[in-house]
């Protein structure tokens, strides 16, 4: 089977990649021809686990191959991805731009029946409107329409979405006709020969699937923020908390871990996008706002536990930063708590440095004059307080005898609870973790 991915940025370039690793034909289409030149060579424009190693084995293989030429692309293809990016409006709606004009591209060049998918995470009744450009796009262009949509929203997280690709919790296919259904069905059978669980559903469910799973892991990393703020009024212990009630079944202690709040490409955006568009139907999304509002809030609460554990005084302090990106795995920093965090900091008077093992190149162009160290240790060096923003498996063993001894106060404020507060304090550091 032949198919055409159209955008080749996070969740094109991993599809692509990974339908490729199946043994299907795969070309990845993108308008910006230095991004396609460099993945000709073997360069990888996103960082992420075991991604560089199955693009380069599947285009020396020859079933993986980059264009900028949408046209022929949808022409030798039965399937067609849409993958492009639905960055947030700035009243909390989705931006569908790049979406509508590949769906009326794509109408431009049908040479016969495909199944055009939408990827992309988009709001529900997107695909209906898919439909209509694309037979707008045929009929401009004196095509004959002949086409089925379909939705296949991906659940790729960060840092592991080969195997969240490869080996999924759940596939989640909308479609609205039979020879659609069969297409899909085929294309993912790889994932059958491995029991995956297929959920198989009409088009606004299946749109709805992926903002309901994002909505819902949202607020339980909101809830436990808030369980963590309580724990601190009433000498309670938030990991102990979140033990307790994740062992219930019916509850589960994923995504309880108390910290700065949630960041990324995905849950911002998709809890706003969430909300607004149940206000376009006449409903109010009332547990996804209140998530909202905790999350923006938990930020502002953080430059007020560093201040705090400075004495209250931000003004003149010299504060290292250990981690940028939103989480471990990834050099993205797309609403990254710390982006905030920081500038909370400098607007209280404090000088901030910081490390990243790999967000270096994106924290330089997303908060300017940051001073970037080459290595935790150059972060401490003589800084009055560490703060550690994003758990990072090479914090989690810090030689703490030299932290000790290059701090100037010997304060840390760990923001992702990596360490056990009494044994820091054992240390003689001046420990504060969050909700505990």
């Amino acid at each position: 089977m032949n198919i055409c991915v159209i955008g080749a940025g996070y969740v094109g370039l991993v599809t692509a990649a990974c339908f490729s690793e199946f043994g299907v034909q795969v070309v990845c289409v993108d308008k910006d021809a230095s991004k396609i030149d460099a993945l000709k060579k073997g360069k990888i424009p996103i960082y992420e686990p075991g991604l560089e190693d199955i693009v380069a084995r599947n285009m020396k293989a020859g079933r993986l191959k980059f264009s900028t030429e949408t046209g022929a692309s949808v022409e030798n293809s039965l399937v067609v991805f849409i993958g492009v990016q639905t960055p947030p409006r700035e009243d909390g709606g989705t931006d569908l731009g790049a979406v509508e004009a590949v769906a009326k591209e794509i109408g431009s060049h049908l040479n016969g029946y495909k199944v055009v998918v939408t990827k992309s995470t988009v709001p529900v009744g997107t695909s209906e409107r898919v439909k209509e450009l694309v037979q707008q796009g045929a009929e401009e262009a004196g095509k004959e329409a002949t086409f089925s949509v379909a939705s296949n929203p991906e659940f790729l997280r960060e840092g592991a979405a080969i195997s969240d690709f490869m080996r999924p919790d759940r596939v989640v296919i909308g479609v609205e006709d039979d020879q659609a259904e069969a297409i899909l069905k085929d294309l993912f059978r790889p994932l059958y020969l491995i029991e995956t669980p297929i959920v198989l559903t009409n088009i606004p469910t299946a749109e709805l699937i992926k903002y309901a799973a994002n909505a819902f892991l949202a607020t339980k990393i909101s809830f436990i923020n808030e369980v963590a703020n309580l724990c601190e009024k009433v000498n309670g212990d938030v990991h102990a908390v979140a033990r307790g009630i994740g062992l219930d079944k019916r509850i589960g202690g994923k995504f309880l871990h108390p910290g700065p709040g949630y960041g990324g490409s995905c849950f911002p955006k998709d809890t706003l996008s969430a909300a607004y568009f149940a206000r376009e139907y006449g409903e109010r999304f009332r547990v996804i706002e209140a998530a909202i509002e905790v999350n923006a809030l938990q930020r502002i609460r953080m430059v007020g536990k560093i201040k705090e554990a400075l004495g209250g005084e931000l003004q003149g302090k010299i504060i290292g930063v250990l981690g940028l990106s939103f989480k471990p795995e990834t050099d993205d920093m797309r609403d990254a708590p710390a982006i905030e965090i920081i500038a909370g900091l400098r607007e209280g008077g404090a000088q901030v440095r910081a490390f990243d093992p790999v967000a270096m190149d994106t924290a330089a162009a997303v908060i300017p004059n940051l001073e970037l160290c080459k290595d935790s240790y150059a972060v401490a060096d003589g800084a009055d307080a560490l703060v550690i923003m994003t758990e990072w498996n090479q914090f989690r063993m810090l030689d703490l005898e030299r932290v000790y001894k290059l701090l100037r106060q010997p304060i840390i404020i760990d923001l992702r609870n990596v360490y056990d507060p009494e044994p820091m304090r054992k240390q003689g550091f001046s420990y504060v973790g969050v909700g505990r």
